[in-house]
């Protein structure tokens, strides 16, 4: 699916919903979306229905292990690579393209999407040349969005200026927590039915959340993943404005500054140091994209042994297998100016210092 892909599989009401309320450009590439878009949603809404009524009452009895693990951070540092690594733990489960994509009818519909998303979807990201598969892990925001109608993707798809879409904690933040938490748990729940396993996210939303994650789990494990900000700020601008070019419904433009990112960062930092003080120290782990990069199975190793996590007996070889699949992967290279180096070293000062990043 190469475009309009983060709303492909809404279903009717929620995305007469998105329209109503935030309108769309009359251009003809933005009304080719709308119509791609609408082709699916009658199929999304009658399968929605179908599931819960043939999955309603056995869902209604199942009970999911309450200790989810989240992966945090933010975009553009490595937690893709850790997400794929992990899911190789069959101890573990976690939200697939497929399934981020039927968000309200994986249970049963996956017989009826295979053969049509197989042929429309692209087989790298867009960004930066990572596999895109059908059951390759996939993050729950991408589910959350058509679920709930509450994430700050909606600022993207349907941008309103110029300016950075994201900017203040409150973006973050769904406007009724009570509905959200009904509906991410809910998501939850429908993951781990399928065979009882423990669920494994990556989100980089969910770093701004983590009082609210920690809330709904005590239980839950954290793991924070982070990486040289000359690295991650213009990967981020990066991808932005490609998931945004080829999403969007309004004629805006997708160019984000330089300052405004690292700003987000800043307070992204911020708030993911401040809020996992609370969490205790068996429950959570901070890491480092260079580390990972340079010994992914230390690594993994180092995680397992703090979070007090028992591997499936056949991870450290499904490990290996990945590693030596992925080894030939080349990632995305960016030039800085001086001055950008300047403006991301003063913005996000104290974390070069607390992380021990060279300026």
């Amino acid at each position: 699916m190469k475009q309009s892909y983060l709303l492909a599989g809404i279903s009717s009401g929620n995305l007469m919903q998105l329209l109503t309320r935030n309108g769309l450009s009359l251009h003809p590439k933005y009304l080719a979306r709308v119509f791609f878009l609408l082709q699916g949603v009658l199929f999304a809404s009658f399968l929605k229905r179908m599931e819960k009524k043939k999955m309603g009452s056995k869902l209604k009895d199942y009970i999911m292990p309450e200790d989810p693990i989240f992966i945090i951070g933010h975009w553009r540092t490595g937690s893709t690579f850790l997400h794929q690594l992990m899911s190789l733990d069959i101890k573990l489960v976690t939200p697939n393209v497929f399934q981020v994509s039927a968000v309200d009818s994986f249970l049963i519909s996956e017989k009826y999407y295979k053969p049509i998303m197989t042929k429309l979807m692209q087989p790298t990201r867009p960004m930066d040349d990572v596999k895109l598969g059908f059951y390759e892990p996939q993050e729950d925001e991408y589910a959350l969005i058509k679920l709930m109608l509450d994430s700050p993707l909606e600022k993207l798809l349907f941008p309103k200026d110029d300016n950075y879409f994201l900017k203040k904690h409150s973006d973050f933040y769904p406007g009724d927590i009570e509905k959200w938490k009904k509906s991410f748990y809910g998501f939850c729940h429908r993951l781990s039915f399928i065979d009882g396993r423990r669920v494994l996210l990556k989100n980089p939303f969910h770093s701004m959340r983590l009082p609210l994650l920690y809330e709904m789990f005590p239980n839950a494990k954290f793991i924070h993943i982070h990486r040289h900000p000359y690295d991650v700020v213009p990967s981020t601008i990066h991808m932005w404005q490609i998931v945004g070019n080829e999403n969007k419904l309004k004629n805006r433009s997708s160019k984000f500054s330089v300052e405004e990112v690292s700003e987000m960062m800043n307070k992204l930092l911020d708030y993911v140091r401040k809020h996992l003080q609370d969490i205790p120290e068996h429950a959570k782990i901070e890491i480092s994209f260079d580390e990972l990069e340079s010994d992914p199975e230390v690594t993994l190793n180092k995680i397992y042994k703090r979070l007090e996590l028992t591997p499936a007996p056949d991870f450290g070889q499904k490990l290996k297998d990945k590693l030596t699949e992925t080894r030939s992967y080349r990632k995305n290279k960016y030039t800085l100016t001086q001055k950008d180096k300047e403006i991301i070293s003063k913005t996000l000062g104290k974390h070069f210092i607390y992380y021990n990043y060279q300026a």
